[in-house]
Protein backbone atom coordinates (compact mmCIF):
# COMPACT_ATOMS: atom_id res chain seq x y z
CA UNK A 1 0.00 0.00 0.00
CA UNK A 2 1.40 3.27 -0.21
CA UNK A 3 1.01 6.20 2.47
CA UNK A 4 -1.42 9.28 1.92
CA UNK A 5 1.98 11.49 0.99
CA UNK A 6 2.91 9.25 -2.22
CA UNK A 7 -0.77 9.26 -3.80
CA UNK A 8 -0.14 13.25 -3.23
CA UNK A 9 2.63 13.41 -4.67
CA UNK A 10 1.87 11.52 -7.70
CA UNK A 11 -0.31 14.58 -8.56
CA UNK A 12 -2.66 13.12 -10.30
CA UNK A 13 -4.47 15.73 -12.14
CA UNK A 14 -7.70 13.61 -13.13
CA UNK A 15 -7.86 11.61 -9.85
CA UNK A 16 -8.79 12.53 -6.40
CA UNK A 17 -7.97 10.07 -3.08
CA UNK A 18 -11.58 9.16 -1.48
CA UNK A 19 -11.98 6.47 1.27
CA UNK A 20 -9.83 3.48 0.26
CA UNK A 21 -9.27 4.27 -3.70
CA UNK A 22 -8.45 6.50 -6.15
CA UNK A 23 -11.68 8.21 -7.95
CA UNK A 24 -12.15 9.91 -11.10
CA UNK A 25 -15.18 11.27 -13.31
CA UNK A 26 -14.95 11.93 -16.49
CA UNK A 27 -17.82 13.94 -18.67
CA UNK A 28 -18.63 12.81 -22.32
CA UNK A 29 -21.17 14.05 -24.77
CA UNK A 30 -23.14 10.51 -25.55
CA UNK A 31 -23.25 6.59 -24.40
CA UNK A 32 -21.15 5.66 -27.62
CA UNK A 33 -18.18 8.29 -26.46
CA UNK A 34 -17.98 7.23 -23.22
CA UNK A 35 -18.36 2.75 -24.33
CA UNK A 36 -15.62 3.73 -26.62
CA UNK A 37 -13.23 5.35 -24.03
CA UNK A 38 -14.36 2.69 -21.82
CA UNK A 39 -13.21 -0.14 -24.07
CA UNK A 40 -9.85 1.56 -24.54
CA UNK A 41 -9.33 1.77 -20.85
CA UNK A 42 -10.05 -2.03 -20.46
CA UNK A 43 -7.44 -2.86 -23.24
CA UNK A 44 -4.83 -0.83 -21.32
CA UNK A 45 -5.93 -2.71 -18.23
CA UNK A 46 -5.60 -6.03 -20.17
CA UNK A 47 -1.88 -4.88 -21.06
CA UNK A 48 -1.27 -4.17 -17.31
CA UNK A 49 -3.56 -6.94 -15.66
CA UNK A 50 -5.08 -4.26 -13.69
CA UNK A 51 -8.67 -2.63 -14.22
CA UNK A 52 -10.83 -0.37 -12.60
CA UNK A 53 -14.47 -0.44 -11.50
CA UNK A 54 -16.78 1.63 -14.03
CA UNK A 55 -19.96 3.11 -14.05
CA UNK A 56 -21.94 4.93 -16.48
CA UNK A 57 -24.72 7.35 -15.99
CA UNK A 58 -26.21 10.69 -17.22
CA UNK A 59 -26.50 13.75 -15.00
CA UNK A 60 -28.44 17.33 -16.03
CA UNK A 61 -28.34 16.01 -19.36
CA UNK A 62 -24.73 15.34 -19.36
CA UNK A 63 -23.07 12.00 -19.68
CA UNK A 64 -20.13 10.95 -17.51
CA UNK A 65 -18.05 7.61 -16.69
CA UNK A 66 -17.16 7.28 -13.07
CA UNK A 67 -13.85 5.00 -12.50
CA UNK A 68 -12.26 3.59 -9.05
CA UNK A 69 -9.22 2.16 -8.75
CA UNK A 70 -8.27 0.29 -5.98
CA UNK A 71 -5.97 -3.33 -5.28
CA UNK A 72 -7.44 -5.80 -3.58
CA UNK A 73 -4.04 -7.29 -2.23
CA UNK A 74 -2.13 -4.70 -0.64
CA UNK A 75 0.45 -5.16 2.41
CA UNK A 76 -0.51 -2.98 5.63
CA UNK A 77 1.88 -3.41 8.36
CA UNK A 78 0.46 -2.37 11.53
CA UNK A 79 2.46 -0.89 14.85
CA UNK A 80 3.61 -4.85 15.88
CA UNK A 81 4.95 -5.55 12.44
CA UNK A 82 2.20 -8.13 11.65
CA UNK A 83 1.28 -7.92 7.54
CA UNK A 84 -2.39 -7.82 6.73
CA UNK A 85 -4.10 -7.59 3.20
CA UNK A 86 -5.95 -4.99 2.76
CA UNK A 87 -8.25 -2.99 -0.49
CA UNK A 88 -5.76 0.02 -0.95
CA UNK A 89 -3.90 2.40 -3.63
CA UNK A 90 -0.53 0.75 -4.84
CA UNK A 91 1.17 1.58 -7.21
CA UNK A 92 -0.16 -0.29 -9.91
CA UNK A 93 -3.32 1.87 -9.58
CA UNK A 94 -1.37 5.08 -9.78
CA UNK A 95 0.50 3.75 -13.04
CA UNK A 96 -2.93 3.02 -14.55
CA UNK A 97 -4.46 6.59 -13.44
CA UNK A 98 -1.56 8.03 -15.64
CA UNK A 99 -2.48 5.69 -18.39
CA UNK A 100 -6.08 6.33 -18.42
CA UNK A 101 -5.64 10.10 -18.01
CA UNK A 102 -3.30 10.06 -21.10
CA UNK A 103 -6.49 8.02 -22.81
CA UNK A 104 -8.95 10.57 -22.03
CA UNK A 105 -6.63 13.24 -23.74
CA UNK A 106 -6.02 11.54 -26.88
CA UNK A 107 -10.38 10.58 -26.85
CA UNK A 108 -10.33 14.48 -26.04
CA UNK A 109 -12.82 13.74 -22.95
CA UNK A 110 -12.45 15.78 -19.94
CA UNK A 111 -11.88 15.05 -16.45
CA UNK A 112 -14.35 16.73 -13.32
CA UNK A 113 -12.37 15.65 -10.59
CA UNK A 114 -14.17 17.90 -8.02
CA UNK A 115 -17.81 16.14 -8.81
CA UNK A 116 -16.36 12.44 -7.25
CA UNK A 117 -17.90 11.59 -3.72
CA UNK A 118 -17.89 8.69 -1.65
CA UNK A 119 -20.73 7.85 1.20
CA UNK A 120 -19.76 4.98 4.05
CA UNK A 121 -21.62 4.41 7.10
CA UNK A 122 -20.54 4.21 10.61
CA UNK A 123 -21.84 2.40 13.87
CA UNK A 124 -20.55 3.23 17.04
CA UNK A 125 -20.49 0.12 19.54
CA UNK A 126 -18.61 -1.65 21.84
CA UNK A 127 -18.95 -5.23 20.19
CA UNK A 128 -18.05 -4.73 16.46
CA UNK A 129 -16.94 -8.52 16.38
CA UNK A 130 -20.50 -9.83 18.09
CA UNK A 131 -22.61 -7.49 15.41
CA UNK A 132 -20.58 -7.43 12.75
CA UNK A 133 -21.51 -11.02 11.04
CA UNK A 134 -25.63 -9.62 11.17
CA UNK A 135 -24.95 -6.44 9.48
CA UNK A 136 -22.44 -8.41 6.80
CA UNK A 137 -25.75 -11.03 6.81
CA UNK A 138 -27.95 -8.37 6.27
CA UNK A 139 -26.42 -5.87 3.84
CA UNK A 140 -24.57 -8.52 1.35
CA UNK A 141 -26.06 -11.78 2.46
CA UNK A 142 -22.67 -12.74 2.60
CA UNK A 143 -20.80 -13.59 5.95
CA UNK A 144 -16.86 -13.22 4.06
CA UNK A 145 -18.33 -9.72 3.54
CA UNK A 146 -17.04 -8.98 7.63
CA UNK A 147 -13.32 -7.82 7.26
CA UNK A 148 -13.08 -7.77 3.66
CA UNK A 149 -10.24 -5.72 2.42
CA UNK A 150 -9.53 -4.64 6.06
CA UNK A 151 -7.86 -5.54 9.21
CA UNK A 152 -11.30 -4.44 11.05
CA UNK A 153 -14.45 -6.04 11.50
CA UNK A 154 -15.89 -3.58 8.70
CA UNK A 155 -18.41 -4.70 5.94
CA UNK A 156 -17.60 -4.23 2.57
CA UNK A 157 -19.62 -5.38 0.02
CA UNK A 158 -16.83 -7.09 -2.86
CA UNK A 159 -18.86 -5.74 -5.97
CA UNK A 160 -19.81 -2.65 -4.42
CA UNK A 161 -23.15 -2.11 -4.36
CA UNK A 162 -23.78 -0.55 -0.81
CA UNK A 163 -21.55 2.06 1.08
CA UNK A 164 -19.08 0.11 3.40
CA UNK A 165 -19.97 0.22 7.34
CA UNK A 166 -17.63 0.68 9.41
CA UNK A 167 -17.76 0.32 13.16
CA UNK A 168 -16.47 2.66 15.86
CA UNK A 169 -15.55 2.82 19.51
CA UNK A 170 -18.45 3.22 22.00
CA UNK A 171 -18.16 3.12 25.91
CA UNK A 172 -20.61 -0.39 26.81
CA UNK A 173 -22.12 1.53 29.44
CA UNK A 174 -21.76 5.06 28.41
CA UNK A 175 -24.80 7.76 27.86
CA UNK A 176 -26.93 6.99 24.67
CA UNK A 177 -26.42 9.17 21.68
CA UNK A 178 -26.38 8.82 17.94
CA UNK A 179 -25.04 5.36 16.79
CA UNK A 180 -25.29 5.59 13.21
CA UNK A 181 -23.85 8.32 11.08
CA UNK A 182 -22.35 8.99 7.44
CA UNK A 183 -19.37 9.82 6.52
CA UNK A 184 -18.91 11.61 3.21
CA UNK A 185 -16.03 11.78 0.89
CA UNK A 186 -15.32 14.98 -1.06
CA UNK A 187 -12.16 16.21 -2.89
CA UNK A 188 -9.88 18.29 -1.38
CA UNK A 189 -11.06 21.48 -3.31
CA UNK A 190 -15.02 20.97 -2.49
CA UNK A 191 -14.88 20.77 1.22
CA UNK A 192 -15.47 24.25 2.31
CA UNK A 193 -18.00 24.89 -0.61
CA UNK A 194 -19.63 21.73 0.71
CA UNK A 195 -19.51 22.65 4.95
CA UNK A 196 -20.82 26.31 4.09
CA UNK A 197 -23.37 24.88 1.66
CA UNK A 198 -24.81 22.47 4.77
CA UNK A 199 -24.46 25.38 7.27
CA UNK A 200 -26.68 28.29 4.85
CA UNK A 201 -28.76 25.14 5.34
CA UNK A 202 -29.35 25.15 8.57
CA UNK A 203 -26.72 22.75 9.83
CA UNK A 204 -23.86 23.52 12.53
CA UNK A 205 -20.38 22.67 12.57
CA UNK A 206 -19.54 21.30 15.87
CA UNK A 207 -16.21 19.60 15.60
CA UNK A 208 -13.80 20.99 13.13
CA UNK A 209 -10.56 19.99 15.24
CA UNK A 210 -9.83 17.36 12.29
CA UNK A 211 -10.41 19.66 9.37
CA UNK A 212 -9.65 19.45 6.78
CA UNK A 213 -9.83 15.58 7.31
CA UNK A 214 -12.57 15.89 8.97
CA UNK A 215 -15.54 17.82 10.03
CA UNK A 216 -18.67 17.32 11.91
CA UNK A 217 -21.88 18.68 10.86
CA UNK A 218 -25.11 18.49 13.31
CA UNK A 219 -28.48 18.99 11.15
CA UNK A 220 -31.35 21.21 13.23
CA UNK A 221 -32.24 17.89 15.05
CA UNK A 222 -29.00 17.10 16.34
CA UNK A 223 -28.16 14.16 14.16
CA UNK A 224 -23.82 14.41 12.94
CA UNK A 225 -22.30 13.47 9.58
CA UNK A 226 -18.79 13.89 8.94
CA UNK A 227 -17.09 15.58 5.78
CA UNK A 228 -14.40 13.61 5.01
CA UNK A 229 -11.38 14.99 2.49
CA UNK A 230 -8.67 11.85 2.12
CA UNK A 231 -5.92 12.89 0.71
CA UNK A 232 -2.60 14.01 2.94
CA UNK A 233 -1.48 17.44 2.23
CA UNK A 234 2.16 16.50 1.41
CA UNK A 235 3.81 17.85 4.40
CA UNK A 236 1.88 14.95 6.35
CA UNK A 237 2.41 11.20 6.48
CA UNK A 238 -0.43 8.43 6.45
CA UNK A 239 0.85 5.15 7.96
CA UNK A 240 -2.25 3.05 7.94
CA UNK A 241 -5.72 3.06 6.30
CA UNK A 242 -8.63 5.44 7.99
Amino acid sequence: MLTGRAITEARLTDWRKLAQGLHARYLVDDFGTGARFVTAVGEAGDALGHHPSVSMGQSMGKGYVDLKLVSADAIYRDGEGTEHVVEWVTQQDVDLARLITKIAADHQIDADPASVSVLELGLDTAHSATIAPVWAALLTGNADAQGHGSPSDEIRDATGRIPNLWFGDADEHGAQRQRFHVEVYVAPEVAEHRINAAVAAGGTVVDDSGSPSLTVIADQDGNTAVLCVAETPVAKTESQPS
